[in-house]
């Protein structure tokens, strides 16, 4: 067999530092691509980019020290709009714009993959065996940028965008400041993420429609959700360190775990939403302020729009041996009706194994679906809550078929209850529990209005 092709993007054009050098890199991936694979590596040094499409059985590797940061032109990311050697139909691209559809929770333009809203600096549609590789200082710069018509008028392209693949390896290097998510992966198979630094910008890893996930021993520090996504089967997510302004979690799918992850508050990065139209219009770096929000909206927020089909019955979620350390909610699962984020497909079953969590500052909602009521297990739990907020219920449910707490253990706690229901009770199991309320006031029924703030 022969040797794997393998060729620096420096000797296919200009290249320079502060220069833009997209052409050169992608000149070196199409050869790469029509000679049946390769990699193509990027030197170390400063440069321009705007948007190159990486194809079959290419790696893409970032040498040390390498950084692109992106053009701030939003024009220059209809990467597949005129590709000679890979041509995209072209009822699949879409250039509108950002349009918020109430129903789906989502945008129009969303299940056209070639639409405007999925550009990214980086890309791969429709192909097999693709990796990015950064090594020691490599990053990826989205320089906040902005498109007017773009989600909520002000988001611009992914950092990475993957979608329609099978076989993506992403590994090592830093995104900061993206325009919208760091890495997109949409409709994959074979995902294996790790060693990635998200800082800033909006989600770290969104995942959508994709299939046998690995995310390991990677660092989010994000303004947006850390790790989010939904109707995706068999994710593992493992070692990882998340700190954000939204939710650690965002997440809906089939047989997911969550393993040995630190999550902790308060966020290092704002969400750049509450910025003023000058601030995002400028692409400004997410100042500090008593203005802005930096709190933690929840470690784990299930996901479940309308905007693409979800086949398989969410559940078996498992979060084990993890540390929490300042997020709002321990669980916002609202079935409720008043999220449009959580309108689809309901969560059949969810569970927490050997998980520490304190300063918490509202109660664990898990309110489900009257056709698929919930199945939530707690076992070697400790929770504590945060000082002024001792008076807040452990846990408001409805539409539960099973609540488990075993070895639960909840500190800090002045609440009059232990679980507020606002449906006609399930089965509740108890083994263990360390809590300080009376044992009458374990599950009561509510006789308020259920009420909670969508997030």
């Amino acid at each position: 067999m022969s040797e794997r092709l393998c060729v620096s993007a420096a000797d296919f054009g200009d290249f320079r530092e502060g220069g833009y050098v997209e052409a050169a890199i992608q000149k070196a991936i199409d050869h790469c691509f029509l000679n049946g694979g390769g990699e193509v590596r990027v030197p170390g040094g400063e440069y321009l980019i705007r948007a190159v499409r990486l194809r079959s059985n290419v790696t893409l590797r970032l040498m040390a020290d390498c950084v692109l940061k992106a053009s701030r032109d939003i024009n220059d990311y209809f990467i597949l709009k005129n590709d000679k050697i890979e041509p995209v139909d072209e009822s699949e691209l879409s250039e509108g714009p950002w349009i918020r559809n109430k129903n789906m929770g989502a945008f129009t333009d969303f299940p056209i993959l070639g639409s405007r809203w999925h550009n990214g600096i980086i890309r791969a549609y429709k192909a097999k065996n693709v990796e990015i590789i950064g090594e020691k200082g490599s990053v990826i710069d989205g320089q906040n940028c902005y498109d007017e018509v773009g989600e909520e008028h002000y988001r611009g392209p992914h950092a990475i965008s993957v979608i329609c693949c099978d076989g993506v390896h992403l590994e090592g290097y830093t995104v900061i400041n993206s325009g919208n998510w760091a890495n997109h992966v949409m409709k994959c198979r074979n995902v294996l993420a790790e060693k990635l630094t998200c800082k800033a910008g909006h989600d770290g890893i969104h995942m959508t429609l994709c299939r046998d996930v690995i995310i390991r021993d990677c660092e989010f520090y994000t303004g947006d959700d850390c790790v989010a996504g939904f109707s995706n089967f068999n994710v593992t997510v493992l070692d990882c360190v998340l700190n954000t302004a939204c939710s650690a979690f965002r997440m809906g799918g089939t047989n997911v775990l969550i393993h040995r992850c630190k999550i902790y508050a308060p966020a290092k990065y704002l969400f750049r939403g509450g910025l003023s139209l000058e601030e995002k219009v400028s692409g400004v770096n997410a100042p500090e302020g008593a203005h802005h929000r930096f709190n933690m909206l929840s470690l784990f927020t299930y996901y479940a729009d309308a905007s693409v089909d979800i086949p398989v019955q969410p559940g078996n979620i498992v979060i084990r041996d993890c540390e929490v350390d300042g997020a709002d909610r321990f669980l916002h699962y609202n079935f409720s009706g008043n999220e449009r984020w959580q309108a689809s497909r309901p969560l059949e079953s969810i569970r927490f194994f050997n998980v520490k969590a304190k300063n918490i500052a509202m109660p664990l909602t898990a309110y489900g679906s009257p056709e698929v009521p919930l199945k939530l297990e707690m076992k070697n739990v400790d929770v504590s809550f945060r000082e002024g907020r001792e008076d807040v219920t452990f846990m408001h449910a409805a539409n539960f078929e099973l609540i488990r707490l075993d070895g639960v253990r909840i500190e800090n706690s002045k609440a009059d209850a232990l679980i507020k229901i606002w449906s006609e009770p399930g089965a509740l199991e108890i083994e263990d529990l360390s809590s300080p309320v009376s044992p009458e006031k374990i599950m009561v029924k509510a006789e308020e209005p259920f009420s909670c703030k969508a997030i």
